[in-house]
This record gives C-alpha cells, sequence and structure tokens, in this order.
C-alpha cells in the first residue's frame, strides 16, 4: 500500500540508475587506463585527462551520483535521468577520445574501430550542455513553465541531434591533429558546406537555449508558491555559487594558467548545480536554506572581524613591550576570546535581520509570547495564543491543541482559587 503523496519506488527503475553511474565510474576508470597507455606511447599531450579536464571527470561523477539518487528515488522524474545523462556523456566522450588518439595516433590499428567512434566521441561534447539546459528548464517540478515552452525544447533537443549525427558523419574527425584520419562512415560531400555549418550552427543553439533555460527560471521563480519557492531558491543558489567559482577560475586561468586552483575553481562549479538541483528535487531540509546562508555570513563575517582584531592587538601591543614577548600573542588570544561570544550574537542577529528574516521574526515573536506567558493565567486566553504563535513561526498546514479533562479540571480550580 502506498501512503499518500508519496511516490512508490520501483526496483527496477533504481537498479538501472546505478547501473548507468557503475557504467560512468567504468568509463573514467577506462579512460585512465587508456591514459596511460598513451603516456607509454609518447604521447602524453593526447592524454585525456592530462590534458585540463580532471575537472569535468569529477563533475561527471558528481552529475551521475545526484542523478541516479534522484531516479532511484523518483523515477518518474525527468531531472534525475537528465543528470544521469550528463554525468555518462562525460565519460563516454572521455572513453572514447583517449581510445580514438590511441588507436589512430599513438599505436594506429592497435584498437578496433577506432575510426568509427572518432566522430562519434568528438559530438558527445555537446550532450552534456544540452542535458544541464533541460535540467534549468524541468526543475523543480519535472514540467515545463508552461505550453508555450513546448516549441522551444523540441528546437533545443533537434539540435543538440543535429550536431551529434553531424559529428559521426564528418569524413575528418581527427582533423586537424591528423588530416590523413578518414571515418569509415563519413560522407565526404556533406562535409563543405551542409555539415561545416549545421555544426556550429547546431551548437550556437544549444549554447542559447542554455542561457534561455537560466532565464526561465526568472520567470517561474515569480509565479512559485510554497515548496516550489523554496526549491527555486536551492537552485539560484547553487547558481550564484557556481557563478563565483566560473569567475575564480577564469582568473586564475588568465593569471597563472592551468593550475590546480583552476581545476578545483572549474570542478566545484560545474558540480554545485547538479548539487543544488538534487536538494531541490528531493526536498532535502529545504527551509533550512535560510539558515546555511545565514550562518555562512555570520561566520565568515566573525572571521574576518575576528582576525582584524587579533592583527591589530598584536600590532598594538607589539609596538608597547618588548620584542618577542609572549605577552603579545596571550593577550591577543585573551581578546579574541573574551569578545568571541558577544560578537557572535549580535553579528548573527544582525544577519537574520537582512537574510533570514522569518528565523528573526519567530524568535520575537517567541520571545514576546514568553512575557505574556508570565503574567496570563486564563487557559482560553493561553490556548488560543499558543495556536496563533505555532501558526505565525511554524506555519504548518494544520495546527490542534489537546488538552486532558483532568489537566483542564486541575487549571480551572487553580485559576477559582486564585480569584
Amino acid at each position: 500500500m502506498t501512503l499518500p503523496g508519496r511516490q512508490e519506488r520501483q526496483p527496477r527503475w533504481a537498479g538501472l540508475a546505478w547501473a548507468l553511474w557503475v557504467l560512468t565510474l567504468l568509463g573514467l576508470a577506462a579512460t585512465a587506463w587508456l591514459d596511460a597507455l598513451l603516456r607509454q606511447a609518447g604521447q602524453p599531450a593526447l592524454a585525456w585527462l592530462g590534458a585540463g579536464n580532471a575537472a569535468s571527470a569529477g563533475a561527471a561523477v558528481v552529475a551521475a551520483t545526484v542523478g541516479a539518487l534522484v531516479a532511484s528515488r523518483r523515477p518518474r522524474h525527468p531531472v534525475g535521468w537528465l543528470l544521469v545523462a550528463m554525468g555518462l556523456s562525460v565519460s563516454l566522450s572521455a572513453a572514447g577520445s583517449s581510445y580514438k588518439w590511441y588507436g589512430l595516433g599513438a599505436q594506429p590499428g592497435s584498437l578496433p574501430a577506432a575510426s568509427y567512434l572518432a566522430g562519434l566521441s568528438n559530438g558527445l561534447n555537446i550532450v552534456y550542455v544540452a542535458c544541464g539546459g533541460f535540467v534549468l528548464l524541468l526543475t523543480p517540478t519535472g514540467t515545463l513553465p508552461s505550453r508555450r515552452w513546448r516549441w522551444w525544447a523540441r528546437v533545443a533537443a533537434a539540435a543538440a541531434g543535429m550536431f551529434l549525427l553531424a559529428s559521426a558523419l564528418t569524413s575528418l574527425p581527427a582533423y586537424p591533429e591528423y588530416p590523413g584520419v578518414v571515418s569509415p562512415i563519413g560522407v565526404p560531400a556533406l562535409d563543405e558546406p551542409p555539415l561545416g555549418a549545421v555544426i556550429p550552427l547546431a551548437g550556437g543553439v544549444v549554447l542559447v537555449a542554455l542561457v534561455v533555460a537560466a532565464g526561465s527560471l526568472v520567470g517561474r521563480f515569480r509565479r512559485a508558491r510554497g515548496v516550489e519557492r523554496q526549491q527555486l531558491r536551492w537552485l539560484a543558489w547553487g547558481a550564484a555559487l557556481a557563478a563565483l567559482a566560473l569567475v575564480a577560475a577564469i582568473a586564475e586561468l588568465a593569471l597563472h594558467g592551468d593550475t590546480p586552483l583552476f581545476q578545483a575553481a572549474l570542478g566545484l562549479c560545474l558540480a554545485l548545480l547538479p548539487v543544488a538541483t538534487g536538494a531541490a528535487i528531493l526536498r532535502y531540509r529545504l527551509y533550512d536554506l535560510d539558515r546555511i546562508i545565514s550562518r555562512t555570513l555570520a561566520w565568515g563575517l566573525l572571521t574576518l572581524l575576528l582576525g582584524l582584531g587579533y592583527a591589530g592587538v598584536v600590532l598594538g601591543l607589539g609596538r608597547l613591550l618588548p620584542e618577542g614577548s609572549s605577552l603579545v600573542v596571550a593577550a591577543a588570544t585573551l581578546a579574541v576570546a573574551a569578545a568571541f561570544t558577544p560578537a557572535r550574537h549580535r553579528i548573527q542577529q544582525a544577519v537574520d535581520r537582512r537574510f533570514n528574516r522569518r528565523r528573526y521574526d519567530a524568535a520575537r515573536t517567541i520571545a514576546a509570547f514568553s512575557d505574556r506567558l508570565r503574567q496570563q493565567v486564563d487557559l482560553n486566553t493561553l490556548t488560543g495564543e499558543l495556536l496563533a504563535v505555532v501558526e505565525e513561526t511554524m506555519q504548518p498546514t494544520r495546527a490542534l491543541l489537546w488538552l486532558r479533562p483532568q489537566a483542564l479540571s486541575n487549571a480551572s480550580t487553580a485559576t477559582a482559587r486564585g480569584r
């Protein structure tokens, strides 16, 4: 028997989701093995993981994991399967790329069907972007924002399919690195101009679809209410952090090139959106988002202020006391320890007042009710006030208060004696 409001889990769909997750991991493992063969053959530049794609591999694992979790719990929700497809497309593209370069460039003829997979592995790169656009378009309800979006969804899906098909049918899949490699399934007559125009045009449509899908969230957020609005706030929070990580990655790339910091920032950018999407769909601790934001800001400000205070005390006392005196460090530590608790409370209240207004208002309501509770003795009045406070602070769909008859009679007797 299935409880109302809960979706029955179907083991076969859960098994399929986790099987695709395992396939994603196996594809990345095969990529690492083929990359090792490429390095042994003296072609390290052709290795996929060695070409700055470690962040993409990590994002693929995150997307596949979140997608498998969502698909196994809510198999009818399309976003879970889209996330799985995102991770799997990166894995298959990576494995196909390493397979192609080893079988065509490092050791020609050593791997079967390498030339067949060459164009297909190139085209799989668009699947991640296309699925990302549909994730934004269908989150959090699993449906389009309105019926008017159907034609655009079909255009975006057709563009991704045309890009994939054109990449598979091109006759020079390894150009310009290996212009002599020709695909057995390629059609030379279609290279110019049909395929040469279709590939960039279809890729541009997919990129535009990603931007348009992100813009659709603004209109959806304005119309959303209740749980859906909270779900979209999770997605917006993840998108904002992803944008900051992307800016940091671009800045690091421009200043220092492909460094571990760049890889970490890029991986964080690519992984945040699937995580935020999964949290929104599964509704995991949805109403704690305001608390997460306020606590993050409060602890960040507290760390900054205490760090500045510590540095100020050290510099100030360092001029008055002898150089190398341990009293400077001891005094600064004691000052920071003494200011920690009051500073944390004041900063948390200031942040809650601005970013977590519901918690701030709820705390004020409870404090005011506690003051009235000390002066109020009428049980009927207290009952009404208690239910009003619960409804205002917790916002339940329904609230009931049950009192035992004995407790009611005792309270009435106590009230009569007090009079």
